[in-house]
């Protein structure tokens, strides 16, 4: 795996580095991505918000596919469905998300994902994406 030479490839996605998460690496379909637990990522149970666990796994399957292909820019969530398995960490752990492409066709890609709280499963998800070649969807949405 460990494609971070093509890391300036990736498109910087601005609410990801807002919550500090990190591309651990990725390549041939795969992609791994680490956030360390702050107050701020937490919610009033004082664990992991479901929303933070969902973000991860959506990006690292996201991650996962643009591997595939140089000339992808991004990938848009089609569909996702995530399943929780017990309570994410608490302020100081480090989450692992794992993802990888089940198969991939020419505009679309499928993908399952876990995220881990060091050797505990937090939560799985599957989901479904489609290749994005540009960058520019703000531009058209501003045009409409």
């Amino acid at each position: 795996m460990n494609n971070l030479s093509t890391l300036s490839t990736q498109p910087v996605i601005p609410f990801l580095q807002e919550l500090g998460v990190e591309i651990v690496d990725f390549g041939g379909g795969e992609g791994r991505i680490a956030l360390t637990l702050e107050a701020r990522h937490l919610n009033g149970w004082h664990v992991a918000h479901g929303g933070v666990v969902m973000t991860m796994l959506d990006n690292v399957m996201s991650l996962a596919g643009r591997s595939l292909e140089p000339g992808i820019r991004g990938g848009v969530t089609i569909e996702m469905k995530t399943s929780f398995m017990q309570p994410g960490g608490v302020e100081g752990d480090r989450m692992l998300a794992k993802g990888k492409v089940l198969h991939a066709s020419a505009s679309i890609y499928f993908c399952e994902g876990e995220l881990w709280n060091a050797d505990k499963l937090v939560a799985k998800a599957s989901g479904t994406f489609k290749f994005i070649r540009r960058t520019d969807v703000a531009k058209k949405l501003q045009q409409a």
